[in-house]
């Protein structure tokens, strides 16, 4: 397969234009909205491809941003279909997910540089991460808060099992309908996150808040550029404060872990979010190297043969081949980006040259499908799926 050819040839089938905004859906069958990170993720690969389009994608996004500064997971751009988790703005979700805005903004501009786009979009971004900074930490503990599972991008992933309150075997039908749950039970406390997060999920989570540091210092690069120096320092600040908090309340055993609840107990679950926050440079280098060679490394636990799973092999809720395969031990594409990102981050060039490879061969067999066994590389979920486009950003010299 001519990766970059075909990558082109899907993001430009998955493009649709709704009251004068264009975006790219993840997949034209599956999911036919626009999604969050799923956009940041298309404008990061756009950045080398259509830069126009990928700034089109940013400005689609924003478009329905909250008063209160948060920007939705889903925009219901199409009427008609299902719409999950709505409530707010007409036409959009009630939740975010893991906030990628500011580091896909800042690829664009390097790929082309734009003072300009840059200073169209700053406002905005910068009343989104000022939302995540308060609203979802009340108390100013410098860790942010997802008061849903969808949030972190990852529905069902079995860190989130003890907050919900569900068994390691709940199947992916039942998970929704506990999320679903949840989000009604929201919709009461008109999403108060304060009061919402305190009394039904408070979830402090690794991914989330590894992918808010490395943002915030995208935000704060974007700021010196457009000469901002205030907010240079503030954000700054605040990137290296949350990664302080989460070094004191979330590091243990060598590894980071989700916390929940105002004690910050730690969800002893091992997910492949033990290796997210290399992609923001959290561990040491000799933490790296323990976690690559003990973790990483291992066929036990989360090296498999075709990638890396989501959910250690070790785990009680690890499934690899049923219908309810999602995040609990599947191989996805944009997990597997985000530790390539790390990994060369740190150095570890063959390991990261091991995860692009392995998702270079799923996608020559497979096409670009939503997620993969990672033990016999069948293919699951959605057809015609974007995330797989990242491997473009794995591709670079």
């Amino acid at each position: 397969m001519d990766i970059v050819r075909e990558a082109r040839k899907l993001l430009l089938e998955n493009r649709r234009v709704t009251s004068g905004c264009q975006y790219t859906v993840p997949s034209g069958d599956h999911y036919p909205y626009q999604w969050l990170w799923d956009s940041c993720f298309h404008a990061i690969v756009l950045a080398k491809l259509e830069p126009e389009a990928a700034k089109a994608e940013v400005h689609s996004l924003l478009s329905k941003q909250f008063t209160n500064g948060m920007v939705p997971h889903i925009i219901y751009w199409t009427p008609g279909i299902l719409h999950l988790f709505r409530w707010g703005v007409e036409g959009t979700s009630s939740l975010t997910q893991p906030p990628m805005l500011a580091y896909a903004v800042l690829q664009i501009h390097r790929q082309l540089p734009d003072v300009p786009f840059l200073r169209s979009v700053f406002p905005q971004l910068i009343s989104y991460y000022h939302f995540l900074l308060t609203e979802r930490d009340p108390h100013g503990h410098d860790l942010v808060s997802i008061i849903n599972p969808d949030e972190s991008g990852e529905d069902n992933s079995p860190r989130f099992d003890v907050p919900l309150g569900v068994s390691p075997g709940i199947s992916l039908k039942e998970h929704l309908a506990k999320r679903t749950e949840l989000v009604d039970r929201n919709r009461e406390c008109s999403f108060d996150a304060e009061h919402c997060m305190r009394d039904f999920f408070w979830v402090k989570d690794v991914l989330f808040n590894t992918v808010l540091v490395e943002n915030l210092r995208a935000l704060a690069e974007i700021a010196a550029v457009l000469k901002e120096d205030e907010y240079q320092r503030s954000l700054t600040r605040s990137a290296e404060d949350i990664a302080s908090a989460m070094r004191e309340r979330m590091f243990e055993d060598g590894v980071y872990w989700s916390t929940m609840g105002a004690d910050f107990k730690k969800l002893k679950v091992a997910t492949w979010a033990h290796f997210v926050p290399l992609f923001a440079g959290l561990y040491t280098q000799a933490e790296a190297e323990t976690l690559v060679e003990k973790h990483l490394r291992d066929p036990d636990s989360f090296y498999a043969p075709f990638g890396i799973r989501t959910t250690s092999k070790k785990e009680a809720a690890y499934r690899s081949a049923d219908v309810d395969f999602s995040w609990r031990g599947a191989v996805w594409m944009a997990p597997h980006w985000f530790i390539y990102r790390g990994l060369k981050r740190y150095g570890f060039v063959k390991e990261a040259e091991d995860i692009r490879s392995k998702s270079i061969i799923l996608l020559d067999r497979h096409g670009f499908r939503e997620c993969f066994n990672p033990e016999t590389g069948e293919p699951f979920g959605a057809h015609g799926f974007t995330w797989g486009t990242l491997a473009l950003d794995m591709m670079e010299a």
